[in-house]
């Protein structure tokens, strides 16, 4: 067994065995993953678990997987050949890395993080995957992408409104972004 740290060094086609907490539930994101998948992090690293089929894991479980890196779309993913073996029990609550919009980036990708900041793009449809909206907090612009699967309504967030944003730091091609899990994983904030 590694670290989720240690296998974020290693190449992609290497099996690892790695162990940490669920942050999202399996499947949230699987407009973009094409999976039922779930994001796992331990004390400073974090990596998205590619499922074939949901296990019914939610936030705060505990799991313990083996797997093969892989490359998606420039993010490194766990690619889970059995999931049979995936064992899991309950686990601490992790609580997201605050970030300034500017410092997202191939450093947290895994991760729960939170940034609070301005919406400089309202939502657009990104069917059929879901919508993006961008923010910045003055460090840098960043993609807030919201999968279909999670059900977020975006309805009311406009340009200039200030938002505080939790999720899953990700990456497609060659930019970041963050991927909410629930509805209130985006907050408005007055400031």
């Amino acid at each position: 067994m590694v670290s989720i740290a240690q296998a974020r060094t290693l190449p992609p086609g290497t099996v690892v065995t790695v162990d940490g907490v669920a942050t999202t539930p399996s499947g949230a994101f699987e407009s973009s993953f094409f999976d039922k998948g779930f994001g796992l992090q331990e004390r400073s690293a974090g990596i998205y678990v590619s499922v074939a089929v949901d296990l019914g894991i939610a936030p705060r479980t505990r799991v313990r997987v083996t797997g093969t890196l892989r490359d998606s779309s420039g993010l490194l993913i766990l690619v889970v050949d059995d999931p049979a073996a995936v064992v899991h029990g309950n686990g601490p609550a992790v609580r997201p890395r605050p970030l300034a919009t500017g410092a997202v980036g191939e450093n947290s990708e895994g991760q729960l993080v939170r940034v609070v900041a301005k919406i400089t793009q309202a939502p657009a449809p990104d069917l059929p995957y879901g919508f993006k909206f961008s923010v910045d907090d003055g460090s840098g612009e960043l993609t807030i992408f919201v999968n279909t699967q999670t059900g977020i309504d975006l309805t009311g967030l406009a340009a200039g409104e200030t938002v505080g944003v939790t999720g899953f730091s990700s990456q497609f091609d060659t930019h970041y972004e963050i991927d909410p899990r629930f509805a209130a994983d985006i907050t408005s904030c007055h400031r």
